[in-house]
């Protein structure tokens, strides 16, 4: 029976691969045949770790560092990939947080904040995707085929608010991959979101560390654990493989049952 999760011959970009969910997203694509996985992170050390397991399983990797905020940078990045191990295929978009930094929720009141603020959670989670996406896209609706998965969050689905701006961003994520499947979808290109609650990654490390957060935490998901790399990797290897060929312009929430949706 035909492996409908099978990447066989498909290269692929993960951003923000050197830890969590885009780590484990890497390690899914290697290990269900993808030709290539060209890992990106802001730390060159954390994209090579990577990229050597992925090697050392036998998958061909490519460690790359870029700043996705960067669109110069990002441009250069995708001409230097695509040149050493071919086009790429699959696009996971999943940089975010505040870019570099690890902190999540920021208990200053949105009103007290001023602009250069905004612009860590503005710049990896919307304007990142942006500048990603517009990289390679084109010669995916050139080639007539093209898997793009953009990693949001639960705060886009329903709003946060300690994470106001990042709510914002990733709702404008959301609009934007809705907008451009209706783009390309004629030129055999998907493109689908995963909205997830809190995951069990280095960025929730120290949160999670605390039991009273955690349980007060787990009293709002319907299944009471938190998600775990694996739970989100599995969602995007079925959105970038040839089972989800006929699925475009979706929001999939991967959350416990924080929050539903029909």
């Amino acid at each position: 029976m035909q492996d409908l999760l099978s990447l066989d011959g498909r290269v692929a970009l993960v951003t923000g691969a050197g830890q969590g969910v885009g780590r484990q997203v890497a390690r899914h694509f290697a290990a269900h045949g993808a030709a290539a996985v060209v890992v990106n992170d802001y730390f060159l050390d954390r994209a090579q770790a990577v990229a050597a397991e992925l090697e050392a399983e036998g998958a061909r990797a490519l460690a790359v560092a870029c700043d996705v905020t960067d669109y110069a940078g990002v441009r250069r990045m995708v001409a230097d990939a695509e040149a050493e191990i071919g086009p790429i295929d699959i696009l996971v978009n999943n940089a975010g947080n505040a870019g570099p930094e690890t902190s999540i929720a920021d208990p200053t009141p949105f009103w007290e904040t001023e602009p250069e603020q905004w612009a860590p959670w503005l710049g990896a989670n919307l304007f990142g995707v942006l500048n990603v996406t517009h990289a390679v896209v084109g010669g995916m609706v050139a080639r007539g085929y093209g898997r793009v998965v953009t990693i949001v969050s639960d705060a886009g689905r329903v709003g946060e608010p300690n994470l106001v701006v990042y709510s914002g961003a990733k709702a404008g994520a959301a609009g934007f991959m809705r907008a451009l499947a209706k783009a390309v979808g004629r030129a055999g290109v998907t493109a689908n979101c995963i909205s997830l609650s809190a995951m069990r990654t280095p960025a929730t490390d120290e949160m999670i560390a605390d039991d009273d957060v955690r349980k007060r935490l787990l009293r709002s998901y319907v299944i009471r654990r938190l998600g775990e790399p694996d739970d989100a990797a599995n969602m995007t290897l079925f959105l970038a493989s040839g089972a989800a060929s006929w699925i475009t312009g979706q929001t999939y929430p991967v959350n416990g049952g924080y929050a539903v949706a029909m």
